[in-house]
């Protein structure tokens, strides 16, 4: 299977937490889906001291995996969204 591209899309999204409205990372998203996987090379910029913890009210809202051999965050439904 192939890699996604490394360069990746430049439209930037904010990644938010949905309880509490924390932004969590702004990710290169490519394409208008639903956010389900956030490749950790796309993050921009990271603003979790903790990987997959919300920093504010502690919530999980990913877990790490491997997706095509790349690492990265598969989002647990419900727990953060993209704006």
């Amino acid at each position: 299977m192939a890699k996604p591209n490394k360069k990746g899309p430049v439209k930037t999204v904010d990644v938010l937490c949905c309880r509490c409205k924390t932004l969590l990372f702004k990710y290169r998203k490519g394409g208008k889906g639903v956010l389900v996987k956030c490749f950790k090379e796309r993050i921009s910029k990271d603003f979790t001291h903790q990987a997959c913890t919300c920093p504010e009210c502690n919530t999980v809202f990913a877990r790490e995996t491997l997706v095509r051999g790349t690492p990265a965050y598969k989002i647990i439904g419900g727990k953060a969204i993209a704006k």
